[in-house]
């Protein structure tokens, strides 16, 4: 059911003093299970583990196994608090995951064939770099792909034009936004040089 693995240790002490001695002291980030019907389980995990785990953009929607002593818990990672300056992690909560039940994630984005509307002419704006979706455990996927292979100066890619994988829904249009993905504009040194031709048209 999954690739991803963490060990971690039950944690009994604490409060916003035991977290920073935590990890000053210990190394560790402290860190919440919950969801599936159960009782909330603080725990710590090593820092270096976590950040090694989150170095591979699949982990942020991607089933985990988190072992805590001789208990595994199918998890997903729910929220991150990181360092405003550092960007270390300091915080991170996880929901458990039940097979047969649906769940909601944010998926990342992955933009594909931009070299053909870059070729066009265009410029690409990313508004959307992850989608959250609705879908089963064993059908979420990794990433979401949005084809710019035929996109136009002026196009728009919305929500609706993203084909989803099997068995899996956009939260979004769910609740009827169908948002903007991207889009593909004129370059904005030309867009300032015409506006600027257009000025000097109307001063003579």
């Amino acid at each position: 059911m999954t690739d991803f693995t963490l060990n971690a240790e039950v944690r009994s002490d604490l409060g916003k003093g035991a977290s920073r001695r935590l990890r000053r002291n210990a190394a560790q980030v402290p860190a919440v299970i919950y969801g599936g019907n159960q009782e909330p389980v603080s725990i710590s995990i090593l820092a270096k583990e976590i950040a090694k785990l989150l170095e591979n953009e699949a982990a942020y929607a991607h089933v985990i196994e988190l072992s805590v002593g001789s208990t595994k818990h199918n998890v997903l990672v729910k929220a991150l608090q990181r360092h405003p300056a550092k960007g270390h992690i300091l915080h991170a909560d996880f929901i458990r995951v039940v097979a047969g039940q649906k769940l909601t994630a944010k998926v990342p984005v992955h933009f594909m064939n931009q070299e053909a509307a870059v070729k066009k002419g265009g410029e690409i704006s990313h508004t959307e770099t992850e989608l959250e979706v609705s879908c089963l455990p064993k059908d979420l996927p990794e990433f979401i792909e949005v084809d710019l292979a035929n996109a136009e100066i002026g196009t728009i890619i919305h929500l609706s034009d993203v084909k989803a994988p099997k068995g899996v829904e956009f939260v979004a249009l769910a609740h009827g936004n169908d948002l903007a993905v991207a889009n593909v504009h004129a370059p904005r040194v030309q867009v300032e040089d015409e506006a600027a031709g257009e000025g000097e048209g109307a001063a003579e």
